[in-house]
């Protein structure tokens, strides 16, 4: 989904400028010169983020901004102020708006404030559409040949009428996701919503909104009523993932929640009485946070009546030419391409690797593979040069020994591929500034401007 910026700003040489720089970050921009022109334009259509001067004709920013808040009170404001109106922009801090700028500005500084914007509204929609979609897709299944993994379905099985909270533990990349949604679809709870979300990539207040929902006014920004995971979910299930990051304050909450079958919102008084049965996982030793007192004991025997363990993807070898097939037709569906099977070599060398990232590496490698191969079949060639090796770090007599150069072009290729030409993202999965991702563009001849398009 693009995201939508609005200019209102009274310099046409800034409006250019600023113009130009969002859009190179993959913005739709749209400006004008008026400040009833923007709150016009902001009731005729939404827009995730208004850009506003301080002094403008028709209307000034701090009213602008008022107005706002008050008709679409999702949009985020950055106020743009002079040097010497520091205090006009605490006032505006104070009415709402996200983020203040000054003039003169570095147009670095400023697409780094939007980009972050971005990413948080970014999170907000992804748990908004988790909370509203309540009819997934039951047809959930895991890849499973290994003993070990048949195993763990059978425990499922056999804890499919109970209504007891189940922790999940492992590496990371190992599937616990997808393992919880198959305890939900197998349950007795089905029919009713299946929630989840990651507890470490919110804030303490955030995560506590989300959870628990808030009352209106309960903190700068809490412009309405908001129901949470736990009432949305009734009758359901909510994944918690990393819960080893969630602070003191959250578990005592959680553990209310799992003690009393109740909550209260954020800023709320009023008990509400809640149905959910949580699963939780986390790539953490809980035991070793509980002897830490960072992680309360209490809410961990109460979250781990029945612990699954998951097995990292390099001690269940059967699995993973199973695995590599699967993604195989998947992502040559995705990429409209006629991939149709793995070489012997190849598939010996991905049987062969150690697969630290587990299961999501493993998906990772084999979208790459697609997305780069000009072949039928994918070959030793295709993957990266971490797979070259045989166990042990010694050349695989298979191996194609790629020069540096053709090694750099696809890895070029593959993270633009991601970033669906995002030019700034790509430089950061790359770990090189955008200065160099051009020269490497131009040293393999790839045009970067029609990736942009």
């Amino acid at each position: 989904m693009a995201f939508k910026v609005l200019i209102a700003e009274d310099e046409e040489i800034t409006v250019k400028h600023l113009t130009n720089a969002l859009k190179a970050e993959g913005c739709l921009v749209t400006s004008t010169m008026n400040g009833l022109d923007a709150l016009q334009k902001i009731e005729a259509g939404s827009f995730d983020l208004l850009i506003a001067d301080i002094k403008m004709p028709g209307m000034t920013g701090i009213e602008l901004l008022a107005r706002v808040k008050e008709k679409s009170p999702e949009t985020d404001v950055v106020i743009i102020t002079g040097f010497g109106s520091i205090g006009s922009a605490v006032d505006a801090m104070k009415k709402g708006a996200t983020e203040y700028i000054t003039k003169p500005f570095d147009l670095d500084e400023l697409t780094l404030k939007v980009n972050k914007i971005r990413d948080r509204k970014g999170l907000l929609r992804e748990n908004i559409a988790l909370k509203t979609y309540l009819g997934m897709e039951k047809k959930v299944s895991i890849i499973a040949k290994s003993k070990s993994m048949k195993d763990i379905l059978e425990t499922i099985e056999g804890i499919k009428d109970s209504e007891s909270n189940i922790f999940l533990t492992g590496e990371t990349g190992v599937g616990k996701s997808l393992l919880a949604r198959i305890v939900h679809f197998t349950s007795k709870r089905q029919e009713r919503p299946f929630l989840s979300i990651n507890c470490a990539t919110l804030t303490e207040e955030l995560l506590a909104s989300e959870l628990f929902g808030h009352e209106r006014g309960a903190f700068t920004g809490a412009t309405a009523l908001k129901r949470g995971l736990f009432e949305v979910a009734r009758g359901g299930t909510c994944f918690l993932d990393e819960i080893g990051d969630m602070s003191p304050a959250v578990q005592s909450r959680l553990l209310r929640v799992l003690q009393e079958h109740e909550i209260k919102r954020v800023g709320g008084t009023e008990p509400i009485r809640v149905d959910v049965r949580v699963i939780a996982a986390t790539n953490k030793h809980l035991e070793t946070l509980v002897k830490a007192h960072t992680f309360r004991d209490d809410l961990f025997y109460r979250l781990s009546v029945v612990t699954i363990t998951l097995p990292p993807l390099r001690e269940r070898p059967d699995d993973i030419p199973l695995l590599a097939e699967f993604f195989l037709r998947k992502f040559s569906h995705e990429a409209e391409k006629r991939v149709e099977r793995i070489a012997p070599e190849a598939m010996a060398l991905l049987a062969g690797y150690s697969w630290p990232g587990n299961v999501r590496e493993i998906e990772h490698i084999i979208e790459r593979a697609v997305v780069l191969t000009q072949n039928p079949t994918l070959l030793p060639q295709d993957l990266p040069p971490e797979l070259q090796a045989a166990p042990g770090g010694k050349p695989s007599t298979n191996a194609q020994v790629l020069p540096l150069r053709e090694v750099e072009r696809r890895h070029l290729l593959f993270a633009l591929e991601r970033a669906k030409g995002n030019r700034k993202r790509a430089a950061e999965w790359l770990g090189v500034t955008r200065r160099t991702l051009y020269r490497m563009a131009a040293r393999h001849g790839i045009k970067l401007a029609s990736l942009d398009d």
